[in-house]
């Protein structure tokens, strides 16, 4: 949808505003690494995107594990049943070093990720593994505190110890990081633990208290996501356990073309969530510009 056509609404100026403001959480999935339309000034070759949906990445693991001839009845492959069987047949070792070829090796930042990386984000929580954000903020001259979940049942994910802020942005990285292979959250048994680990006491919680704290006051804007996504709406009710329905802050979620059944009940019924139906290469660039006060170049 080129720029011009975009109907902007009081959400997307609500959302902006809340951006400006700094009190806004960032929670970046990998469909902002999505392509962008033919007709768009920018560019992101195929060479450089690492693949943008769980059936893409299952479809290259499967192939690097021989999955169907394993399991040669199962013809629609799930991303946590071909890592869990990937991990059974050629070891947890295999695994990383195939998610790290298919998802660092060559690739780079989009675009419309280094505009992300412009904003004045102090909190940033992604479920991707790869480096690429890092690399877009690090353009941006920002220096960010990593932190990576930590999946031992006896020990926190570190925190921060001073306030994060738009130069120096805390970014939790919820599934893991190619670079701890323990920490990747990936097969059917790394989220059942994750989930159970989502139900520890504050002392011993996998995600930073500053994270918790922020994300039960501030809206959060999905991007990359599709909150069809069971596992996704799940934690986003679980980092809100503490906060009535009634007073959950805004939220929004980018998705073209959301769930119909999934817009009902999380927008239209409890008012969750708020959609945005434009494409991503629409929507951050304006974003951008209403921010930042000038436009990204191509």
């Amino acid at each position: 949808m080129p720029l011009s056509d975009f109907a902007v609404t009081s959400a997307h100026q609500d959302l902006a505003e809340q951006i400006k403001k700094s009190e806004c959480v960032l929670f970046l999935g990998a469909s902002v690494h999505a392509p962008p339309p033919a007709d768009s000034p920018y560019k992101y070759p195929p060479e450089e995107r690492p693949p943008t949906l769980g059936e893409a990445l299952a479809a290259k693991l499967a192939d690097d594990c021989g999955f169907s001839k394993e399991l040669p009845d199962e013809k629609d492959l799930d991303l946590q049943r071909v890592s869990l069987l990937f991990e059974t047949t050629k070891g947890r070792k295999m695994l990383v070093d195939s998610l790290d070829r298919h998802l660092r090796v060559g690739k780079k930042p989009s675009p419309a990720l280094r505009m992300l990386a412009g904003l004045p984000f102090k909190i940033i929580v992604t479920t991707n593994y790869d480096h690429l954000l890092e690399l877009a903020l690090a353009g941006n001259g920002k220096e960010p505190t990593i932190r990576v979940y930590n999946p031992g049942s006896d020990q926190p994910t570190l925190d921060v110890t001073q306030d994060p802020s738009p130069e120096h942005p805390l970014v939790f990285k919820m599934h893991g990081d190619l670079d701890y292979r323990d920490s990747i959250v990936i097969t059917d048994e790394d989220y059942i633990k994750f989930v159970q680990r989502m139900a520890d006491k504050p002392a011993v919680h996998p995600v930073p208290s500053t994270v918790r704290y922020r994300m039960e006051r501030w809206p959060t804007f999905f991007i990359g996501y599709s909150l069809k996504d069971y596992n996704l709406r799940l934690l986003f009710l679980t980092l809100r356990w503490r906060v009535d329905a009634a007073d959950y802050p805004k939220s929004f979620s980018l998705d073209r073309e959301p769930d119909r059944l999934i817009l009902r009940v999380w927008q239209n019924s409890r008012g969750f969530v708020t959609f945005l139906t434009e494409d991503l290469w629409t929507l951050v660039p304006w974003l951008y510009k209403q921010i930042r006060g000038e436009e990204y170049p191509p």
